[in-house]
């Protein structure tokens, strides 16, 4: 097949791909790891969660690497959460060399903006936005560890943890596989970070739209959208996870820190993955709601997965038009197409058709509690990160089936789908009207 003959689709997908093989090798090497040597399937198992900017891990992720490997990792990060394709156009522009119309598509596939128009300028401020609220994040955590750690520790602590949460990895160097349970009631870290996994999860283009808004004084439906989602989704599983557990995993905690474990927690399944609460002592309960959060995940264009605020919302659209006995379906005075409604049923019959698929073989190469079994197969397929102590444990034919369901939570279940089924524009041919009896 000559280039020629390659989508974006499929360009986008063959880049992670390239990625992650290549950060397997890197991980695979002596001196990325501690004792010297990590087996293979481990690495690529990292190396994939880190490219999808997941956060699960099968090695604890301090102490498992040295310096070499955690930097590795966070390559891995930056590049897989902004997409190899925009490090790319970085390059490109930084030498002065004119962007060109295929690979303005493969961007344009890459952020999931509607029009090829103005791509190139929504992906200078992504490069700018990213590595000023990454460079913020990075300050401000480096000063508040500076009198835990010292000073270079604390710095470096700073910048992993800031690209990790802004790129929404969850990747963590505490150790013990604790992630940030030492500092559940400390407000500097909790809102530093839960800020920086909301402004990569909200999506590039609503950021543009936002940072454009005092001078055009307008929001498009879209970026309506998924700030009013985002908004009651973080409300909503803060109320319930705070209802919930009050007696429970919260008990003993002031309310303050309460109110902010809860917070936090509702924040980082979409699609984080750090947790500042034991979630192996969570309620059945709370779990479903961390898996319904998982599922829904980010926003489009964003550095997170599920299957995204505005996939949601239209279904729920569409399902309230039809009870209302209404052929369209309407937000905000404006009517949506059917074309992106049926999209939207498609990514979500797509997911959770996925999800069920890969439970099912997880369970058959590892035998455990299916509720466990169902998280961490929700968090890698929407590239989470959180486990309830699952991992380490898997199987290496459990650790494969993993990865694949990371790398389909990263690219999108759609996105790949279109990368294996793209061929030469068809014209359009449109048979008699059948119909079927429904309900």
């Amino acid at each position: 097949m000559g280039s020629k003959k390659i989508s974006a689709a499929q360009w986008l997908t063959l880049s992670f791909l390239i990625l992650i093989l290549s950060g397997s090798i890197l991980l695979y090497l002596p001196w990325a790891s501690a004792d010297g040597h990590t087996n293979y399937i481990d690495c690529l198992f990292v190396a994939a969660s880190a490219t999808c900017v997941t956060g699960l891990v099968p090695v604890d992720t301090s102490t498992n690497w040295t310096l070499f490997g955690h930097i590795v990792i966070l390559l891995l990060i930056q590049v897989g959460g902004l997409g190899v394709m925009a490090f790319a156009a970085f390059f490109a522009l930084l030498l002065g060399q004119k962007i060109q119309l295929r690979q303005r598509l493969v961007m344009q596939q890459a952020i999931n903006v509607s029009a090829v128009g103005g791509v190139v300028r929504v992906f200078r401020y992504l490069l700018r936005f990213t590595f000023l609220a990454e460079g913020l994040g990075a300050l401000i955590l480096t000063l508040r560890w500076s009198g835990d750690f010292g000073w270079a520790k604390a710095a470096w602590f700073g910048v992993f943890h800031a690209i990790s949460a802004f790129n929404n990895a969850g990747f963590d160097l505490m150790g013990g596989f604790k992630s940030l349970t030492d500092y559940s009631g400390d407000v500097t870290i909790n809102l530093v970070i839960s800020a920086l996994i909301i402004l990569g999860g909200l999506g590039f283009y609503v950021t543009y739209e936002l940072y454009n808004y005092p001078r055009k004084r307008c929001l498009s439906i879209h970026s309506k959208v998924v700030l009013i989602m985002t908004a009651v989704l973080i409300l909503v599983g803060t109320l319930l996870l705070f209802i919930g557990e009050y007696n429970h995993a919260l008990k003993g905690m002031p309310l303050n820190t309460k109110i902010l474990a809860s917070y936090f927690q509702s924040v980082t399944p979409r699609t984080a993955g750090f947790n500042t609460i034991d979630i192996t002592k969570l309620y059945l309960t709370s779990n479903l709601v961390i898996i319904l959060l998982m599922f829904v995940g980010a926003s489009p264009g964003s550095t997170g997965g599920g299957i995204k605020t505005s996939t949601f919302a239209i279904i729920w659209l569409a399902i309230y038009s039809q009870l209302r006995g209404k052929k369209d379906t309407e937000i905000f005075e404006r009517r949506l197409e059917n074309q992106d409604v049926m999209q939207a049923l498609t990514v979500f019959m797509l997911f959770t058709f996925t999800l069920v698929i890969m439970t099912f073989l997880v369970s058959l190469s590892h035998q455990h509690d299916l509720v466990k079994v169902l998280f961490e197969v929700a968090s890698a397929l929407g590239t989470v990160g959180l486990t309830l102590g699952l991992t380490p444990d898997l199987t290496v034919m459990a650790k494969v089936w993993i990865i694949i369901t990371m790398f389909l939570g990263r690219v999108g279940p759609l996105t790949l789908g279109f990368a294996l089924a793209y061929k030469e524009k068809q014209p359009e041919i449109h048979y008699p009207i059948g119909k079927i009896m429904i309900g």
